[in-house]
């Protein structure tokens, strides 16, 4: 049996895989339902400007460094670390680098997956016309019917196992075979689609209400919590600390430009969620109905419902969803990656084993997600559900923290010479520039994103009623036996609240969970509850 450093677990055979692989890695859900947002909350163009900045000042460092070690050593994460410490004469202890990153992509993927197989869902049903004529209380009603009916969870594990064989089937045939030939083939047809789809909104919406959203300079809304905002999602949207820069470096031909297809990924990703703000702005049907929306309500609410009302609304929702499957497919493949490396290079199993064995461990991990938004949805730890309790560790303790211990051991632990050489040939200026973010400002600036993605993270329970240990509890927002109010379950059915209970709410509640004037909360319909805006925190899937 080879030793690991014997073992070949394949490489690209062109030189611009690379580049759609990483573009496939990076554009994610959080384009569709996150940047629209934050752009048109915080200032629109000078939001982008805010958000370009820390993209190439804070993780840009961190993207090429993270490359630059899988393609420096030819290995996964894991590996390569193991490389640079044999090589720098480090402690062992920071193996743990590698070996956190592949636990983060592991739990990332884990409910990455669940919300591909509700996008699934909704390619079938926007075909066959479900959403024809529905309002939102009735596709608050399909989607409630979908994740939360705990009489229909078999259903959702369903389309949860269906998605994953389509991720397992591509990864099964190969590095070249199975997941070179679908990159190159999905990430540029999932653009088109979206260019297709892009041109539809413009004819049918009003472009010049999105461009006012997410193009249009609005310095008054311009604040420090916009810079915050654009650190957070600069971070979180291109698939740092899991290991996925790191095996694509790894699998890069000679040839590859390394740090011009990463700039050139930045822009990529930046476009696509420009776009994507631009065309689900435009096909509002008064230019403001989205306004506030994001998440589960925007995605598989809000955009049902208007998009029902176009021409041809049963083709058009299905293409609309059939490019979010994309998305979160082409997602999903790069995060499987670094983690069939690691086991292969760990074991010497063949790739259709290892693949198996991983996707099988992938399914049991994603159950607790999917359950817990149904069957589990009363089980809690802490006041939260076992799906929080998964964002809450990979997104404000993993991947932060594997951030930060790279950005230390490449700019503390190993010599200029040995840096250098990995980096390869690089301008004095940006190596000057990467050589002090990587040891001041990006271990700082990452410590303090996970603290406040924890702290926020921990205040949202309480501030939604849970009864959490960390939480002072009003007597009032907990039940005499102990429950959590039903308002506070995940896709829950409950009565319209009176209107003076509902208006006293909305004053107490914070900036971040009230809704924008014009927009409904339980759809006009008694008995139908649309999904808070803080269901879902993590943006990078």
């Amino acid at each position: 049996m080879p030793t690991p450093y014997q073992t070949h677990i394949g490489s690209f055979t062109r030189k611009s895989t690379f580049f759609w692989a990483a573009v496939g890695a990076t554009v994610g859900l959080a384009n569709l339902w996150q940047f629209p947002y934050l752009a048109s909350l915080h200032g629109g163009g000078l939001f982008i400007l805010l958000y370009l900045a820390c993209l190439l000042l804070v993780t840009l460092p961190l993207m090429v460094t993270e490359a630059a070690v899988g393609r420096y050593s030819r290995h996964g994460i894991v590996l390569a670390m193991d490389g640079l410490i044999r090589s720098a004469r480090q402690s062992r202890a920071w193996m743990a680098v590698g070996r956190l990153s592949i636990l983060a992509a592991f739990l990332v993927l884990s409910f990455t997956a669940v919300f591909g197989s509700i996008a699934l869902a909704y390619v079938f049903f926007g075909a066959l016309g479900r959403f024809s004529g529905a309002g939102e209380a009735e596709a608050t009603g399909i989607l409630a019917g979908l994740v939360s009916d705990p009489r229909q969870y078999r259903v959702f594990m369903g389309w949860h196992i269906f998605f994953l064989l389509l991720v397992l089937w591509v990864s099964a045939q190969g590095v070249v075979r199975g997941l070179e030939r679908a990159l190159r083939v999905v990430v540029p047809g999932a653009l088109v689609l979206m260019l297709v789809l892009f041109a539809l909104a413009a004819w049918h919406g009003r472009m010049d209400g999105a461009i006012n959203h997410i193009l249009a300079m609005h310095p008054e809304d311009l604040s420090w919590e916009s810079l915050k905002a654009a650190l957070f999602h600069a971070f979180f949207t291109l698939g740092l600390g899991m290991g996925v820069w790191a095996i694509l470096g790894s699998y890069t031909t000679p040839q590859t430009r390394l740090k011009r297809s990463i700039l050139a990924v930045v822009l990529m990703d930046t476009l696509v969620a420009i776009l994507a703000g631009l065309m689900i702005f435009a096909i509002a049907t008064d230019g403001n109905s989205f306004d506030g929306e994001r998440g589960f309500s925007l995605l598989f609410v809000s955009m049902p419902v208007t998009l029902a009302q176009l021409p041809a609304s049963q083709f058009v929702i299905a293409t609309v969803f059939l490019l979010v499957v994309l998305i979160v497919w082409t997602t999903s493949l790069n995060l499987l990656e670094p983690i069939v490396g690691w086991f292969r290079e760990w074991t010497g199993a063949p790739r259709a084993l290892s693949v198996l064995l991983i996707g099988l461990s992938v399914w049991l991990a994603g159950l607790a997600s999917l359950l817990s938004f149904n069957v589990w949805a009363e089980e809690r730890i802490g006041g939260a559900t076992m799906f929080r309790w998964l964002e809450l560790i990979t997104g404000g303790l993993l991947i932060p923290l594997v951030a930060i211990l790279i950005a230390l051991f490449t700019g503390w632990c190993l010599t200029r010479h040995l840096s250098g050489t990995m980096l390869g040939a690089t301008p004095r200026l940006f190596a000057g520039i990467w050589f002090w973010v990587m040891r001041l400002v990006l271990p700082l600036v990452v410590a303090w994103i996970g603290i406040q993605y924890t702290a926020f993270s921990l205040a949202n329970l309480c501030s939604n009623g849970n009864v959490a240990a960390w939480c002072d509890q009003p007597a009032a927002m907990v039940s005499e036996d102990g429950e959590v109010p039903a308002r506070d379950r995940p896709f829950a059915a409950t009565p319209a609240e009176p209107e003076e209970k509902a208006a006293e709410a909305e004053k107490t509640a914070p900036a971040s969970d009230q809704k924008s004037p014009g927009v409904e909360e339980n759809g006009g319909k008694s008995g139908e509850k649309a999904p808070k805006q803080d269901d879902i925190l993590y943006d990078s899937v």
